[in-house]
């Protein structure tokens, strides 16, 4: 078997969480995200003069979803709730024809 056609679950987060530790957790997660597109979109600036197509457009949705995570997370608090958290990631194997048609995320 090629084992670079084998896709891979991993599982990130799977637990309760008080709406504190939960919080913590994702804000941290996100933050990590946004400082790499941060940084990718730096890096482009310096090195090509202009933005990052792909870091530009995910900052904004990275930061939509940590304001829906936030009201999530403070309405539990409210009302005194814990939260499943779940998260798995999914990889596989792609073929890269070209450097640039495949941007991090």
């Amino acid at each position: 078997m090629d084992d670079t056609k084998t896709k891979k679950a991993i599982k990130l987060i799977d637990g309760i969480f008080s709406a504190k530790d939960g919080n913590e957790i994702l804000m941290n997660l996100y933050a990590s995200k946004i400082a790499f597109h941060q940084m990718k979109n730096f890096s482009s600036n310096e090195r090509f003069g202009k933005d990052d197509e792909t870091a530009t457009k995910r900052i904004p949705e990275l930061i939509e979803s940590m304001n829906l995570i936030t009201s999530v997370f403070q309405e539990a608090m409210n009302h005194n709730k814990n939260l499943i958290i779940t998260s798995t990631l999914t990889i596989e194997f792609a073929d890269v024809i070209d450097k640039m048609a495949c941007p991090a995320q």
